[in-house]
């Protein structure tokens, strides 16, 4: 099995910074990427940022350049650091892994349990 965990999240003001970590556990080969979610509610989840094997990086056009992702390969992890925030950034934050488990085995999806992220104005 394959688990995730993402920490960091909390209750910070407007114009506030947090950096979320995410970390992957098990049985697993290799991450063909790793990306962050939200979800507000009543809201369906959305991308916020992803980043694959290799330098490609997606990011969601709300971002405008205040979050950046990063990912270390080695320690199955993946970063969300996360400036100039706003209460509209307020939601439940869900670390995502494609991941191949063997060799033998189908890429597939997994999630986190989500961080909630809260901005006051």
């Amino acid at each position: 099995q394959v688990q995730l965990v993402e920490s960091g999240g909390g209750l910070v003001q407007a114009g506030g910074s947090l950096r979320l970590s995410c970390a992957a556990s098990g049985s697993i080969f290799t991450i063909n990427a790793m990306g962050w979610y939200r979800q507000a509610p009543g809201k369906p989840r959305e991308l916020v940022a992803v980043v694959f094997s290799g330098t490609n990086i997606n990011y969601a056009d709300f971002v405008k350049g205040r979050f950046t992702i990063s990912r270390d390969s080695a320690k199955n992890a993946v970063y969300l650091q996360m400036n100039s925030l706003k209460p509209e950034d307020t939601a439940v934050y869900y670390c995502n892994a494609r991941i191949l488990r063997t060799t033998w085995d189908r890429v597939a999806d997994y999630w986190g349990q989500g961080t909630q992220v809260t901005v006051s104005s």
